[in-house]
């Protein structure tokens, strides 16, 4: 068994409607300041979702050891169920009595552009799910609370975990300050190509620039593969063609956990990001975030027509 590997960030629910048109055809620049658009959505389904716990399926589908971190509220019975049958630690996912489990609103259109709302509920008790003293081989600290993030980030660096932080949805909540703050402690960061150029915006500094104060950072770009910043090199990862594009949503979770799964595996930083762009190809050929179900031999057996690797038998 590998060692576990902490993902710190929300456990939720994902309500995601599809649009079958273009945002682009209803909303006017020269308008934008009075916006009040409605949109018909005649496709919606609710999905088990949330940053930490999408990590946390596709890490398990790799054959890793995930421990999500995240507070839910009384109505995560059937999520924690979920996770129960198919052998994934629950023991830090805290209940928080009186709450509901996060929420997160998605609406798509045909071009896969999202806008997303997001309601925080248990979420915002983050902070108190306390992580002193657990040892993990590596950790993530994802989207959650800002509290919870620092706290979470805190207490790892503390304890000598290694730790990615991905700031995915939480951009809103950090400016530079934060930014700085929160890299001073981490090892990597994660980022997909349009947050980069918001922290390098904030920060005042180059992607390349940040990266030479971590192991790494990892730049995403959907389609075009990802950009690998690591020992002062600047790494371009081919991407892996899709089966189909059904839904992008979650795609950026599966990345970090093929990711994880390899730096877990002490595998090289390049080697690793390739696993990540193979797990994010199949997961868009599936709707929803937690729906698609390859075997581990199927991954594996991708992994190797498509870069040459092979997951390590279990």
């Amino acid at each position: 068994m590998s060692k576990p590997v902490l993902m710190c960030g929300s456990v939720a629910f994902d309500t995601i409607a599809v649009f079958d048109g273009y945002f682009k055809d209803h909303i006017l620049p020269d308008r934008i300041q009075t916006l009040a658009v409605s949109f018909l959505v005649p496709r919606m389904r609710k999905e088990f979702g949330g940053c930490a716990g999408n990590i946390a399926y596709n890490l398990h589908l790799l054959g890793g050891t995930p421990v999500p971190v995240a507070t839910v509220g009384e109505d995560a019975t059937d999520y924690l169920a979920r996770f129960q049958d198919l052998g994934i630690d629950t023991s830090r996912i805290k209940v928080v009595p009186d709450t509901l489990t996060a929420q997160c609103f998605i609406t798509t259109d045909l071009a896969d552009n999202q806008i997303t709302a997001f309601h925080p509920g248990a979420m915002s008790f983050s902070a108190s799910n306390d992580l002193t003293g657990v040892q993990a081989g590596w950790a993530l600290v994802g989207p959650d609370a800002k509290e919870g993030m620092f706290a979470h980030a805190e207490r790892l660096h503390a304890g000598g975990v290694p730790f990615i932080f991905d700031l995915g949805q939480a951009m809103p909540l950090f400016d530079g300050a934060d930014l700085a703050r929160m890299l001073d402690m981490a090892q990597a960061m994660t980022v997909n190509d349009y947050e980069a150029g918001v922290v390098e915006q904030r920060l005042g500094r180059s992607m390349q620039d940040i990266a030479q104060g971590l192991r790494a950072v990892v730049v995403t770009r959907g389609a075009e593969g990802a950009t690998l910043y690591t020992e002062g090199r600047e790494i371009i990862i081919a991407p892996v063609k899709a089966g189909g594009v059904v839904d992008p949503t979650g795609c950026g979770d599966s990345h970090r956990a093929g990711l994880l799964y390899g730096l877990i595996e002490g595998w090289s930083w390049e080697d690793s990001c390739k696993l990540g762009n193979l797990m994010g190809a199949i997961k868009i050929a599936s709707q929803g975030p937690q729906n698609h179900a390859p075997s581990r031999a199927e991954i594996s057996a991708k992994l190797l027509e498509t870069y040459g690797l092979e997951l390590p038998r279990v």
